[in-house]
């Protein structure tokens, strides 16, 4: 019982720090320590100790995923730097208009997510261009948040094909491809797209009908005026990810991610070479924004290692997957619980996957089918509070306050999506 209040305080105490802004790299080991001193594990000595598991977890995340982390930074930055991605997201705006500013900002997102765009570098890219398609809208910008994250982590991010590194760790454990069960992955895709786009349309509505509009305020970032490339020299690196990930992936499994990000940072490089502004410092900045990006990630799969060698996570798991019915729900609770656990949906998928890959696996589960079940549920509940995309998302990027503009996110990264796991599973078992 012990370890069960711990392991549920220490979430809590993680959840609470966050949204107080507390460095994860401080909060997740501090609170990792809460969960070990209340089950047990020792702190320093022992076979099994504090230290040792913790950095067990938080190095084998970064030695799996360094290079598709920086090599996904790089071609973020390299779109950023060279106006590619502002060229996309024009495009699309130019198409569509101004008065369409909601769904110009989720295709935006949603576009350059699924081309391999790193989900946090989509939203420093599109923010700019949503404040002012907000603006001229007069639509209020706490909205803003929910756009980017619901064209940037629901339909697009766990879908089939994408290069996603959550549609991309299941390969590892299941010996599957990132195209695994891709005729459901495209229904169910659509249908929270248009689910999400529909509720995310009633919320700002109801919000504009009682008297919201747009609020500018000091230091809103100023779109500067520059010459851009053409958009279709953004869309075809963009497409060299997508069909390099499908060329080399029966060979290279895991490892054709690298290659992809690498051709569209060198596709991109090439065509666009005469629209760099500083190439070095987008390099740098690159380097950087993988290091935090994947330090963040791995220091709570570190909070997510102590948790799993507890008793109450033994017993939870044991829980889980002994759950009466078919294996492909026990499997979606379990993941979505413990992607929530971390408040990370690759480094839920991290964790849970060794452990449950092989239960299901021996238990006859379709591989293709588990995939995309544990692809999709591991991006619902770990959009809670304390989640680091949504975090930075929220307060960093859109400088709103999650009181405000976190209930809008949680609707459509939340609730659409475990509707969208819903009809997946209905599907895998009847159709």
């Amino acid at each position: 019982m012990l370890s069960m209040i711990g392991l549920v305080g220490g979430l809590a105490l993680l959840i609470v720090l966050t949204l107080r802004g507390m460095n994860l790299f401080i909060s997740a080991p501090l609170c990792a320590v809460v969960v070990a001193l209340t089950s047990n594990v020792p702190l320093f000595q022992g076979d099994v100790n504090f230290v040792s598991a913790y950095m067990d977890g938080f190095a084998s995340f970064v030695a799996a995923w360094f290079f598709m982390f920086l090599l996904g930074s790089m071609f973020g930055k390299f779109m950023e730097d060279t106006g590619a991605a502002d060229s996309v997201a024009k495009w699309i705006i130019g198409k569509l208009g101004r008065q369409q500013a909601v769904l110009a900002v989720v295709l935006a997102c949603a576009i350059l997510t699924y081309g391999g765009v790193s989900v946090f570098v989509v939203a420093f890219s599109v923010f700019p261009m949503a404040l002012a398609l907000f603006k001229d809208a007069n639509l209020p910008r706490r909205f803003i948040p929910a756009a980017l994250a619901f064209g940037s982590v629901t339909f697009t991010m766990t879908s089939a094909g994408s290069p996603e590194i959550q549609n991309w760790i299941p390969i590892q454990h299941l010996g599957t491809s990132p195209y695994a069960a891709w005729e459901v992955s495209l229904f169910v895709a659509i249908l929270m797209a248009l689910f999400g786009y529909w509720w995310l349309k009633k919320l700002i509505t109801k919000a504009v009908n009682n008297g919201e509009r747009f609020e500018a305020r000091e230091g809103d970032p100023v779109l500067i005026e520059r010459k851009l490339p053409s958009p279709f020299s953004g869309l075809i690196p963009l497409a060299t990810v997508l069909t390099l990930s499908f060329i080399f992936h029966d060979d290279l499994k895991q490892n054709a991610l690298i290659i992809a990000l690498l051709g569209g940072v060198i596709a991109i490089a090439i065509i666009n070479h005469k629209y760099f502004q500083n190439i070095s410092r987008a390099i740098s900045e690159a380097s950087t924004g993988a290091l935090i990006a994947i330090g963040n990630t791995a220091a709570v799969v570190g909070f997510g290692s102590i948790a799993k060698v507890t008793p109450a996570f033994t017993d939870a798991v044991a829980f889980m997957t002994s759950l009466p019915g078919n294996e492909l729900v026990s499997a979606a609770v379990a993941v979505s619980v413990i992607a929530g656990l971390t408040g990370s949906a690759s480094g839920g998928q991290a964790i849970a996957l060794p452990i449950l890959g092989p239960h299901y696996i021996d238990a006859g589960v379709n591989p293709d089918q588990l995939h995309r079940i544990v692809a999709i549920s591991s991006g619902a509940l770990d959009s809670l509070p304390h989640n680091g995309y949504v975090v930075t998302t929220i307060r960093a990027i859109c400088n709103e306050t999650h009181k405000a503009a976190y209930w809008p996110v949680a609707a459509v990264t939340v609730a659409v999506p475990l509707m969208g796991l819903a009809v997946a599973i209905a599907l895998f078992i009847w159709w």
